[in-house]
């Protein structure tokens, strides 16, 4: 296929991911790059305790013109739901109609070790999404639930746009009861990534599930999903550029390695090496734990070929767009998917 254009003619949906790898000003010339080579949106991660999301998105907006900007995904219970709010108002303000708020129930040892109990995650996350939701649109909002407690409240717009704001809110979703209320109350899910495609087929169980709660079908839900992406003509040194990061992931977030089937004890043999932050050092020696065929299993790494046609099994399997998350060339990765997959 060429120029981005699938069987039916439109224009293939494709995102950038990034996180916290390149400086700020790459990320930006980045986002500039994907705009010109056709990608819908990119994605700002909020990943540990490295790189807040808000900052790179304010700058991605303010050197595009068209692509959307996205994070992918922040957290609910470390932003009062009045700053939340007030926040996308103002990337709004920057990017108006541009602006996707990824936001998800976070994880731990990171939450506990800010002093943070995910206690309720569930019900935590519907408070969130329904008070976040009426203050963009506008409304003077009280509630009183039992994470959130507003009364009276309004984004008072005084120098600006009064009118109700399109920020879609997108919750990214691991575990199948959050699934489920993502199906129920999100304008659409952000799957995860390090997940096999046939992960995906459960979760739409999942969304749909909850969709019908609310008298709604999968189709009427967004499934954008993150994906690793290490492409390179030498598949060597692509599954390589792929173990390095994964080693990480598995050990810092064991919730990812269950939804991807990994041995418990491979995970465990891993966190006994690395410590919290793992070192550089850590990771090299925890990295022959991850074998090859894990990382062709869990991420898209390989040759142009190759990873384009392990993103087209993710979307066979119900996701809507793939978020790329690159790992070595970006503009090469970028340049592999701008004509299609």
């Amino acid at each position: 296929m060429s120029n981005g254009q699938g069987t039916d003619g439109a224009r293939q949906r494709v995102a950038l991911y990034l996180q916290d790898k390149h400086p700020i000003r790459d990320g930006m010339e980045y986002a500039r790059y994907a705009e010109a080579r056709g990608f819908e949106a990119v994605w700002q991660a909020e990943s540990r305790l490295v790189r807040d999301a808000i900052v790179p998105m304010a700058a991605y907006a303010a050197v595009t013109e068209r692509i959307k900007v996205g994070s992918g995904v922040i957290n609910n219970w470390t932003r009062n739901i009045g700053l939340l709010a007030a926040t996308f108002l103002t990337l709004d303000d920057l990017a108006p109609n541009r602006i996707i708020c990824g936001i998800g129930a976070w994880w731990d040892p990171l939450a506990r070790n800010v002093g943070i109990q995910r206690r309720k995650p569930l019900k935590a996350m519907r408070e969130t999404v329904e008070v976040l939701r009426r203050l963009l649109a506008m409304e003077n909002v009280t509630f009183h639930g039992e994470f959130h407690h507003v009364e009276g409240i309004e984004l008072d717009v005084v120098h600006g746009r009064r009118e109700p704001r399109h920020v879609p809110i997108m919750i990214g979703a691991t575990g199948p009861q959050m699934m489920e209320l993502a199906g129920e109350i999100a304008d659409g899910v952000v799957l995860n990534y390090c997940v096999p495609p046939e992960y995906n087929l459960q979760a739409m169980e999942h969304l749909e599930k909850g969709a019908a709660r609310a008298g709604r079908s999968l189709d009427d839900i967004d499934r954008p999903q993150l994906i690793v992406c290490s492409v390179h003509e030498d598949r060597q040194v692509a599954l390589d550029g792929a173990r390095e990061l994964l080693t990480q992931y598995l050990a810092q977030q064991p919730h990812i390695a269950q939804a991807s089937g990994v041995k418990p004890e491979v995970v465990e043999r891993i966190q006994s090496i690395l410590g919290w932050p793992a070192t550089r050092e850590q990771v090299r020696q925890a990295m022959p734990l991850v074998p090859d065929e894990l990382v062709q299993r869990i991420t898209a790494s390989g040759t142009p070929a190759e990873v384009k046609a392990k993103v087209r099994e993710y979307l066979a399997n119900g996701a809507t767009c793939p978020i790329l998350y690159p790992l070595g060339d970006v503009k090469m990765m970028i340049d592999t998917f701008a004509d299609g997959y």
